[in-house]
């Protein structure tokens, strides 16, 4: 099984890009409830009626590491909504000489779910555009209307 993973590199420091990923509601579009940036805190995700879940952090390394375990979650368009519960989604970063790397990887999103190519692509944009253009300008880009969540077929 290969969970779904992406990587980017940017030039500020592995503090600077964990800040980033905790302030969740500056990257990822939807109505965020909670505490994202404490450990053991936990938070829900809503877009619309589409998509649902709620996140606890069970990881939490200043300038390395922070991991969120999917308790509960609702995908509208899969025929198993619950596809993401007991998933973990997971970022680390590590400095690469004079930059950092920053590494996402959704532990239980593998090709032969459901939702993977919808919700491969979604992460795909929220973290590779989204997350990076936080980090690197402190402005993300979660809710401009071309940067929605698709809504799937129904």
């Amino acid at each position: 099984m290969q969970n779904f993973t992406t990587q980017f590199t940017v030039e500020q420091t592995p503090e600077q890009a964990l800040a980033a990923i905790t302030d969740v509601r500056a990257w990822w579009s939807g109505n965020i409830e909670g505490v994202t940036d404490q450990l053991g805190a936990e938070f829900t995700y809503r877009y619309e009626d589409i998509h649902y879940s709620k996140q606890r952090i069970t990881e939490l390394i200043p300038g390395r590491r922070v991991v969120w375990q999917v308790l509960d979650a609702y995908l509208d368009f899969t025929d198993d909504p619950r596809e993401w519960v007991g998933s973990e989604i997971v970022f680390e970063v590590a400095r690469e000489g004079d930059r950092t790397a920053v590494r996402f990887s959704h532990i239980g999103l593998t090709p032969e779910i459901e939702c993977y190519e919808k919700c491969s692509s979604a992460w795909g944009f929220y973290i590779n555009t989204s997350l990076k253009r936080l980090i690197t300008t402190d402005e993300g880009a979660p809710n401009p209307a071309e940067n929605r969540e698709p809504e799937p077929a129904r």
